[in-house]
Order: C-alpha cells, then structure tokens, then sequence
C-alpha cells in the first residue's frame, strides 16, 4: 500500500510538472517576437528558463539564409521537489527585412 501511495504521489508531481511546462510553452511570444536569448521566471511555484538560440545544423546554409530561419528553444523547468523537464523544440522565426 505505501509503494502505491508513493507511485501516486510520483505521479501526481510528474502531471504538475507537464502541465506547468505545457502551459509555459503556451505563453511564449509568438515567432515574430521571440528573439534569441533567455527568458526566466515562476509559474505555479515551478521555476523555469527559456534559451532561444540560433538552430545550427549540417543541412543549413548559413550564406543563403532564406526568409525564415529556425531557432532552436531550449525549456527547462523545475519542480518545487527538483525535478527537471526539459524540452527542445525549433520555431521558424521570420528575418526581418527579408521579403514574405
């Protein structure tokens, strides 16, 4: 019975920490305003930080950029218990001066 109720608990803390990332990922400004740096901050008593970053890879041709460019960002967000989500995703992100 005690390993159930610890299971349950474990589990419990793992939704709120989905949940609270989730709605964190939600909140991000939209691709034309989210722009390369960190964003930190508190949510729900979770505390997380945003790295948004050039995405480098093989198959991109930094000389030839074409209008969009992706970003990769980089969430990580911390329980009050310590325990750590992290996602990476990649936006496209509109260059501004580059025609639509």
């Amino acid at each position: 019975m005690a390993t159930n109720i610890r299971g349950t608990g474990a589990l419990g803390q793992r939704l709120a920490l989905v949940e609270t990332t989730r709605a964190i990922l939600t909140d991000l400004p939209d691709r034309e305003r989210l722009v390369s740096g960190s964003l930190r901050g508190e949510f729900a008593n979770h505390r997380w930080q945003v790295d948004v970053l050039p995405f480098a890879a093989d198959f991109i041709d930094p000389r030839g950029p074409g209008p969009w460019m992706p970003q990769a960002v980089v969430v990580n967000v911390r329980s009050p218990s310590g325990r750590v989500l992290r996602i990476v995703t990649v936006r496209l992100h509109h260059e501004q001066g580059s025609k639509k």
